[in-house]
C-alpha cells in the first residue's frame, strides 16, 4: 500500500485522475525553484518526481511524470525556469526529463515493497542514479542519432563528469533522504491514527 492509498482509500479513476493533475502540478512549481547551472539547471524537480513515486508507487508515479512532460509538450511553462514546448524535450536536459519516468517508476516499486525509511532512501537513491543513465546517454551520443545540433551534442565522458554529474550528485543524496523521510513520516503517521 503506498502513502496516496493510504490517505485516500480505494483507488478510483476520479482519485487517480486527480492526483496525477496534481503530482504533475507539483513537480512543475518544484522546476521553477532553480538555482542556475549549465547545461543543467538545479532544481528542486527531482525532490518532487521522488516524493510522487514513493507516494504514488511505480505506475501512478510514472504516469504522473508522462503527464508532465505531456503538458510541458503542449506549451504550459511546467518546465525548468518556465520552459515549454518541444524545445527542452530534444535538448540539453531532454534526456533528463525523460528519465524522471524512469526515476518515479523505480521510487515507486521500492515504496510498494517497503515502508522502511532505510530501504526508501536506498531506493531514492538508486532511483537518482538510474536517472543519469538517459540523462547524460542523451548528450554523449543520443542527441547525435536524432541530429539534434548543439554544443552539447557528443560531449566527453569528462564533460559530462564535470558539468553534467559531480555537481549533482550531494544534492541528489539529500534530496533522497528527504523524499524518504517525508514518505516514511506519513506512512508512519497514518498508522498511528489507525
Amino acid at each position: 500500500m503506498t502513502l496516496t492509498q493510504a490517505t485516500f482509500g480505494t483507488d478510483t479513476l476520479l482519485k487517480k485522475a486527480l492526483l496525477v493533475l496534481g503530482g504533475s502540478a507539483l513537480i512543475a512549481v518544484a522546476a521553477q525553484i532553480s538555482v542556475p547551472f549549465f547545461p543543467v539547471p538545479l532544481t528542486m524537480q527531482t525532490l518532487a518526481i521522488l516524493f510522487v513515486g514513493l507516494s504514488f508507487g511505480s505506475r501512478l508515479g510514472a504516469a504522473t511524470v508522462i503527464a508532465y512532460l505531456v503538458e510541458g509538450a503542449a506549451g504550459l511553462p511546467v518546465f525548468a525556469n518556465g520552459g515549454f514546448g518541444l524545445l527542452p524535450l530534444v535538448g540539453p536536459t531532454a534526456g533528463f526529463l525523460f528519465g524522471f519516468v524512469l526515476m518515479a517508476y523505480v521510487a515507486g516499486l521500492v515504496s510498494e515493497r517497503s515502508k522502511n525509511v532505510f530501504a526508501m532512501a536506498g531506493g531514492a537513491l538508486l532511483a537518482s542514479a538510474v536517472l543519469y543513465i538517459p540523462g547524460v546517454a542523451w548528450p554523449m551520443f543520443g542527441a547525435e542519432l536524432f541530429a539534434v545540433e548543439g554544443k552539447w551534442v557528443g560531449s566527453s565522458a569528462s564533460s559530462i563528469w564535470t558539468y553534467w554529474v559531480s555537481p549533482f550528485l550531494l544534492g541528489d543524496a539529500v534530496k533522497s533522504v528527504i523524499a524518504a523521510l517525508l514518505v516514511a513520516g506519513g506512512m508512519k503517521a497514518l498508522t498511528k491514527k489507525a
